[in-house]
């Protein structure tokens, strides 16, 4: 609503004040046009001082003084007005030429001010005014006020007077041109300043360099003045006059402001080669020479200004390459420079650890908390560590640390002092959070090369996490391992395109009665060469290298096609429901729900025929894997708890994941037979499961005692090899010996 008042009356204004300006040379009598003239402005000095109050440009005192120069021309008309009414004749210089005058210096310091960028460096902005004014003063010293200064006809206040206005012309050209070339794009308020000076301009060198126009034209040249008024009034009233320009915050040496320097220092060879061409007067040395040596000097200071520009901005973008934003820490480009420096001079040491458990606190509490939680760890890091070592960001959750010239004890005593200062939990912003980190230490033994120092620092560690362990030492045995399971992946990745896997399934029966009512899907593989590989060898290595989450979707569809299959054939005597196991690197799948979706839409499986099976240490963590178990239980999977007991054991899990079934690891189920307390968990499992209403499955069962006293406890599904092996089609139709009660 305010701009649109501000619009109007900046409308108004411009519309009005441009009239009054184009009027003046028809007002038939002098004591008119002075009339006008005061009032043009008295009124220009009123609207300026109500844009500065209203729209409160950033900028106010430069305003100010631009609105002190505007008062002194006022009084300057008044002044010419009065003397010719009551003078007989008019003197010169006057008491209006002194307003005049003096009027100019607020006038370009004020300019000055608004034609600075907030961002530029004073002696920049400074540097450039004074190159453009050297060159335009010395023209004008050499053909307007050398010549004027030199006429003994003229009195010396007179001579005087008439060289103050080319000067006062000389700055503020200057200045003007500094407004129109800088790097940023002017406000409609700068355009507005632009023409107004332009209008002052054209009229003030006219009356200096042409003064036999006045008499003919004097009317006419004196409305450049009068829009002046007009104009910069108008830009302090332009809602524009307190926004930035486009491009303002960022300082550059714009194409137009380029030019303008270049003619500047050509004008020196420009004033010689007219001055010896046309052979007027002589000419003139001694001010072309100092003219010569002060643009020199002048370019030479600027030009030192972008010489520290560039080296500041070079050191900057040094550090924005070589250091991570987030910590402050050296970042990867940075750590291999001084591993290779320090490889160099001796023998360094290197350690690379990995955070554990960071995509959950990610997941859980934040971007923020985690990015709290990395810088917090980095200052951690760098406080447990002597002078002279170095710790690197290497991206994620990935730090790394160098101990220069150190042997293999010193390099286990680094490793420790890393890990002891984890074991302290670590305050990210309200959070008091406990991190851990695998952590892998190589020295330079053999090698020169940083790269090949790095990888077995990265072996170590990834042997230490996969190890299960918080820290280990690179040997050679580890690439011998890493060999070996780089060579399993390929030929799981061949496995999986030639169709070595199959699937069988163990049945879970209903107690006592033994009854079929679900079956396991469990994967098999059948190499050619090295034949059935235990699932325990290759599913791990599945999950590092992410084939677990192709192998877990043919897992997934193969089995949900299979239970359509039996309930087509068999009917009743179908399963009915088929259980699948699911990793971590499955539930950290943002899509895995969607997938599951798409697989139960495709073989035609109802969504409660499915289980998933999932471990607690897979959901513990929370974040996506807990999001992806509620988007199955929403579509009306059921989830199974696998293992139960053997993971984290929170029961309170059970009330942030959503799981229908318990499947009580077989470890409790081996000794439930025993005499004593050996029963005991067991029979907690099956009573929380109950007070919970959730099915519990006991797992592992191998003979007739275990599955009598597990139904005595209260167990209604069990599964093991007492009931079935795990086989491609099982019996649904064999009669089964029920377990007494």
């Amino acid at each position: 609503m305010l701009t649109g008042r501000v619009d109007r009356w900046w409308s108004l204004w411009m519309g009005a004040g441009t009239l009054a300006c184009l009027i003046y040379p028809v007002v038939p009598s002098d004591s008119a046009q002075g009339v006008l003239s005061w009032a043009v402005g008295l009124a220009a000095v009123l609207v300026t001082v109500a844009g500065i109050r209203r729209n409160r440009p950033p900028a106010a005192r430069c305003w100010y003084v631009v609105l002190a120069s505007l008062v002194l021309w006022v009084l300057g008309d008044v002044a010419y007005s009065v003397s010719g009414l009551v003078l007989p004749v008019m003197p010169y210089p006057s008491w209006s030429d002194a307003f005049y005058l003096s009027a100019y210096p607020p006038l370009i310091a004020g300019l000055y001010g608004l034609a600075r960028s907030r961002r530029q460096r004073p002696l920049a902005g400074l540097v450039d005014t004074a190159i453009i004014a050297a060159g335009l003063g010395l023209v004008y010293w050499i053909f307007v006020i050398g010549p004027i200064l030199a006429d003994p006809a003229t009195p010396l206040l007179a001579r005087l007077a008439t060289v103050g206005y080319p000067t006062a012309s000389v700055l503020m050209i200057a200045v003007v041109a500094r407004l129109a070339t800088r790097a940023a794009r002017p406000t409609t308020s700068h355009w507005l300043l632009i023409i107004g000076s332009a209008a002052t301009l054209a009229s003030n060198v006219i009356y200096t360099l042409l003064p036999g126009v006045l008499p003919v034209a004097g009317d006419v040249i004196y409305v450049g003045f009068l829009l002046a008024y007009v104009y910069w009034a108008g830009a302090a009233l332009h809602p524009s006059v307190g926004a930035p320009a486009v491009g303002e915050l960022t300082e550059r040496f714009g194409r137009g402001r380029l030019a303008v320097l270049t003619c500047s220092t050509l004008i020196v060879p420009a004033v010689l080669f007219v001055q010896g061409w046309t052979g007027v007067r002589p000419v003139s040395w001694l001010a072309i020479g100092l003219g010569a040596v002060l643009l020199f000097l002048l370019v030479l200071l600027r030009m030192s200004g972008f010489v520290t520009q560039v080296q500041n901005q070079a050191e900057q973008l040094e550090v924005l390459a070589m250091r991570d934003e987030l910590t402050g820490l050296a970042n990867r480009r940075l750590f291999e420079q001084r591993v290779r420096g320090a490889l160099a001079t001796g023998s360094p040491q290197v350690a690379m650890l990995d955070l554990t458990g960071f995509k959950a606190v990610n997941d859980r509490l934040g971007r923020a908390v985690g990015d709290r939680l990395l810088s917090a760890v980095a200052a951690r890091l760098v406080a447990g560590l002597r002078p002279g070592d170095l710790v690197a960001r290497m991206g994620g959750d990935e730090f790394a640390v160098l101990a220069p010239d150190a042997t293999d004890a010193e390099g286990d005593a680094m490793v420790e002092r890393v890990c002891a200062a984890l074991r302290v939990p670590v305050q990210a912003g309200e959070h008091e959070l406990l991190i851990g980190a695998g952590v892998g230490v190589a020295g330079a033994d053999g090698t020169g090369d940083p790269a090949e120092l790095l990888r077995r620092a990265d072996l170590a560690m990834y042997a230490a996490k996969a190890g299960g362990d918080r820290q280990r030492r690179y040997d050679p045995g580890l690439d011998d391992e890493a060999d070996a399971e780089a060579r399993l992946g390929a030929e799981l990745r061949a496995a999986l395109d030639t169709g070595q896997f199959r699937l069988v399934y163990q049945p879970i029966v209903s107690l006592p009665d033994a009854r079929i009512v679900a079956v396991e899907a469990l994967i098999r593989w059948h190499h050619p060469g090295r034949g059935l590989v235990n699932p325990a060898d290759f599913i791990p290595v599945a999950e590092r290298n992410g084939l677990i989450v192709e192998l877990g979707a043919w897992i997934l569809t193969t089995a949900c096609a299979q239970a359509v299959t039996w309930q087509r054939t068999h009917g009743a005597a179908a399963p009915a429901r088929v259980s699948v196991n699911v990793s971590a690197r499955q539930l950290a799948e943002p899509g895995f729900a969607d997938v599951v979706a798409h697989t139960l839409a495709g073989t035609g499986l109802p969504a409660h025929h499915l289980i998933v099976e999932v471990t607690e240490t897979a959901v513990f963590g929370g974040g996506q894997s807990v999001q992806t178990v509620k988007d199955l239980h929403q579509l009306g999977v059921r989830i199974a708890l696998d293992d139960f007991g053997t993971g984290h054991s929170s029961l309170g899990l059970l009330h942030t994941v959503p799981v229908d079934v318990l499947k009580v690891d077989k470890s409790f189920v081996d000794t439930i037979t025993m005499a004593g307390r050996h029963a005991v968990i067991a029979t907690a499992l099956i009573q929380v499961a109950d007070g919970l209403g959730l099915s519990a499955v006991a797992e592992g069962v191998e003979t007739a005692e275990q599955a009598a006293e597990l139904c005595r406890l209260g167990y209604r599904l069990a599964q093991g090899y007492h009931f079935g092996r795990p086989v491609a089609e099982p019996d649904f139709h064999g009669v089964r010996t029920a377990v007494a009660g």
